[in-house]
């Protein structure tokens, strides 16, 4: 199964627009927003572009959490799944983490708990190996200090690709 990770959208519409659009095509069904999505309404476009599952942890710019969490209680966040801080998911037998700034991150990694643990905050991309978790940053979605990027990854052949939306 693939799957996307995405962070810091900072509502950047045109940049969602094209990596929901490609998300689609692809047929992936999940993603995981690793925060700093900002305001409630660019979440409400993420999830009417999106029809798949999206996880989301809250970033440190997200400031009008109360009204997402609304939003969600209301219906009109009816993909969206709230972790807090952090989130944790199983999928194809891959144990997945993610959070929003990097030294939580580094926490979850040395648990020894995951196979992966994302984050952002950085808006760069990086990934690296701590024994058998990888620890990966999909950059920025807004293209914020850096190019707009995402990553998606196959839990069937352990395949992670950093995007660049300006190519899709």
């Amino acid at each position: 199964m693939k799957i996307a990770i995405v962070s810091d959208s900072h509502d950047n519409l045109a940049t969602l627009e094209k990596a929901f659009s490609y998300l689609n095509k692809e047929g992936i069904k999940t993603v995981i927003h690793c925060g700093d999505v900002c305001a409630p309404g660019t979440l409400k476009e993420i999830s009417r572009l999106f029809p798949g599952e999206i996880h989301l942890v809250f970033g440190n710019v997200d400031g009008d959490q109360y009204s997402m969490l609304r939003a969600r209680e209301e219906g009109k966040l009816p993909n969206v799944k709230f972790h807090g801080d952090s989130g944790e998911l199983d999928i194809d037998g891959k144990k997945i983490a993610f959070c929003h700034k990097p030294l939580p991150a580094q926490g979850l990694v040395a648990s020894g708990k995951y196979d992966l643990v994302f984050y952002g905050h950085t808006h760069q991309p990086w990934e690296e190996k701590t024994g058998k978790c990888r620890l990966v940053n999909p950059g920025t979605l807004a293209g914020m200090f850096s190019k707009a990027t995402f990553a998606v990854y196959d839990t069937k052949t352990d395949l992670l690709e950093l995007k660049l939306v300006e190519k899709l």
